[in-house]
């Protein structure tokens, strides 16, 4: 049995829908039951319902699972329920945990979510399991959050300036994902994970427009612009500090270096943005509702 935490977000989902399609036993954790209507239909996938951060819902969930997939919400609890997840792995017996990790964790990061991960991985090397963590890049639906300026303004407004990034597809990471979470040779490992490219936020806009036909420019934003306009939006303060922190982070070029090893592992190439717009263009056109991100 293998258990999937965070299952009914992006890339919880997407592994969980992998595995089953492979007639992999999934246990699927989540939050709400009603937001699982369409993994509960998979076959092979057993859905468990509840909160991380309770102490109880790890040891439930954990029960004859030999391995785990540790995703979570980038929030302000995330050390401590992940800290906590594993506690309750080591001492439910799982024998390997893969967990979905930033690609630039580092204890003395300005970025908050960078401390937390390079602390999670730390708790996890020390927990006496096996381990393999996936330090993924920018998902490439990030770009989803903003489908309202691109469909109304026709650009895309960030804090980039010419920085480059190297975003990745959730479906390679999931792919990569279940290659680790089924096979063997990944325990101990430390896996960053990029798409083929690392592009400007201008390429990012002529690929977007090559793929919906339509006009979209790249504005360069102030850091302090950007924050007012997420904070209107209405995204947590939390969230929206971390962005800033992010951003700073990502204009120093710490996301533009582009890693090899989605091929070496799949032995086929990474998806490209371009190949992520294509697939996505009626979304970035307005025509699809994107999902949440």
């Amino acid at each position: 049995m293998i258990l999937v935490t965070g299952a009914t977000g992006l890339n919880g989902g997407e592994v969980v829908r992998r595995l089953s399609a492979q007639g992999v036993p999934v246990r699927a954790l989540v939050r709400s039951s009603e937001r699982a209507g369409g993994l509960a239909a998979q076959p092979n996938v057993e859905i468990v319902e509840g909160d991380m951060s309770q102490p109880a819902t790890p040891a439930q969930a954990l029960r004859g699972v030999e391995r785990a997939m540790l995703i979570s919400s980038s929030e302000p609890m995330m050390l401590d329920v992940q800290s906590s997840f594993i506690d309750a792995a080591a001492a439910a017996g799982v024998k390997h945990v893969v967990k979905l990790s930033g690609i630039i964790p580092d204890s003395d990061s300005p970025f908050r979510f960078a401390r937390m991960h390079a602390e999670i991985e730390r708790r996890l090397e020390a927990s006496g399991m096996a381990f393999t963590h996936l330090r993924a890049g920018e998902f490439m639906t990030s770009y989803f959050r903003q489908v309202p300026s691109i469909i109304g303004k026709g650009a895309l407004f960030l804090p980039m300036e010419d920085a480059k990034i190297a975003s990745i597809d959730v479906g390679d990471i999931a792919d990569v994902a279940v290659e680790v979470l089924t096979g063997a040779g990944h325990e101990g490992k430390t896996y960053p994970l990029t798409g083929p490219q690392a592009l400007s936020m201008a390429e990012v806009a002529e690929q977007l427009s090559a793929a919906t036909g339509k006009p979209i420019r790249y504005v360069n934003v102030a850091p302090e612009d950007a924050k007012s306009a997420q904070l209107a939006a209405g995204l947590p303060p939390y969230l929206v500090d971390a962005l800033v922190e992010l951003f700073a982070e990502r204009r120093k070029g710490k996301e533009a270096q582009v890693s090899a090893l989605v091929p070496e592992i799949l032995g086929r190439s990474a998806t490209s943005f371009s190949e992520f717009a294509e697939r996505n263009a009626a979304i970035f056109r307005g025509e699809h509702a994107p999902p949440k991100v």
